[in-house]
């Protein structure tokens, strides 16, 4: 199975979907998707002192611009395990540069999830919390020689759309009925 293609596409929709996580709250470990096989894999340990201020992973059947799928940050109150499915919905985008090129990461929270549910819109959450992710995002490469920069943090409305947009690139790029 492959996670990215293989889920049924009635569980993905802009404003209610699974997500897989692939780096868990708190790690140094950079675990990426090996689109061949479908496992995680390890690509890299961050080189600066700093980890992953949430969740990380990404959405599955959808297709962004970098060539992946969509990259989501996942906000709950407790470190969730690589390769494990979670139900969310988006509440904001962040919209960033690595390397010159655009990159959009969601931000979500889960259904299920008490301490963080109670948020609709990324404008909701506290200040200190959007600021840790995007810190994480402007210096999490320095020590690799590479440039990344935050460009604007969006509302849900704006994440929405890029979910919608991903999600019609994934099917025009793979099609839409059947799992690869």
């Amino acid at each position: 199975m492959n996670i990215w293609h293989d889920i049924a596409r009635e569980r993905i929709n802009a404003d209610d979907f699974m997500c897989y996580i692939e780096i868990q709250k708190g790690s140094k470990s950079k675990y990426e998707l090996d689109k061949e096989t479908g496992v995680l894999r390890l690509d890299r340990i961050l080189y600066t002192s700093t980890v992953y201020p949430a969740s990380y992973g990404f959405i599955p059947r959808t297709y962004a611009d970098d060539g992946d799928p969509l990259d989501v940050l996942v906000l709950c109150s407790e470190p969730i395990l690589p390769a494990t499915l979670v139900q969310c919905y988006p509440i904001g985008v962040i919209n960033m540069t690595d390397d010159g090129k655009p990159d959009e990461k969601i931000i979500a929270i889960p259904f299920r999830e008490p301490t963080y549910n109670i948020y609709k819109d990324i404008g909701q959450l506290p200040r200190h919390i959007f600021d840790e992710m995007m810190h994480f995002f402007e210096v999490y490469k320095t020590l690799e020689h590479k440039s990344t920069s935050v460009r604007e943090i969006s509302a849900k409305e704006k994440a929405v759309s890029v979910i919608k947009k991903c999600i019609a690139n994934y099917e025009k790029k793979f099609g839409a009925e059947t799992c690869r």
